[in-house]
């Protein structure tokens, strides 16, 4: 009798481990098919947002009224960039100040777009002042003032930073 209990405890306990293995492998395959759906769902959520965030840029900024201003800087000048205050029409648009990686995306040709708003069509006036350090390390500022017209599509303009060692304006605005 001993041996017989000692064989349905064996096989008994074989049973129950051949089902736990079926129960894990199932739990696995079941674990890999929530993985994916998460992974699905992360991505939808992503594309959402991409699309909302679209969405509320044109609702807030229509093409008919919006203003895009630009930054960049001359690649070769030793000027370094600290901060840039924009005022439109008389009242303060912007004022940002420089970390060293937008410097150094900036000093590598990126194009930073600073401010975005809504202005009415006719002539508007752009004022920028910068403020930096010059290679010998004396303190740098400079401001200018242009005007622009803005009709009835977007106005992009880009504002060309330099030190005084380019030879030129020191400030261009450009209207792409």
């Amino acid at each position: 009798m001993p041996k017989l209990s000692a064989i349905v405890f064996i096989t008994w306990s074989i049973c129950a481990l051949s089902q736990s293995v079926g129960a894990d492998t199932a739990s696995q395959q079941e674990m890999r098919s929530l993985d994916e759906q998460v992974q699905e769902i992360k991505t939808d959520v992503l594309s959402i947002a991409s699309e909302l965030s679209l969405l509320e840029e044109q609702l807030l900024f229509p093409s008919n009224t919006q203003v895009a201003v630009f930054v960049s800087l001359a690649q070769e000048d030793s000027f370094r960039l600290d901060a840039v205050r924009i005022h439109i029409d008389g009242e303060l648009a912007m004022h940002h100040i420089y970390s060293f990686k937008e410097l150094d995306a900036l000093k590598s040709g990126g194009v930073q777009r600073i401010y975005t708003g809504n202005f009415s069509t006719g002539e508007h006036t752009l004022e920028v002042s910068v403020i930096g350090k010059l290679e010998n390390g004396s303190d740098f500022e400079q401001s200018d003032q242009f005007t622009f017209s803005k009709g009835i599509d977007p106005s992009l303009l880009g504002i060309a930073l330099a030190g005084p060692a380019a030879g030129g304006a020191p400030i261009q605005l450009q209207v792409w």
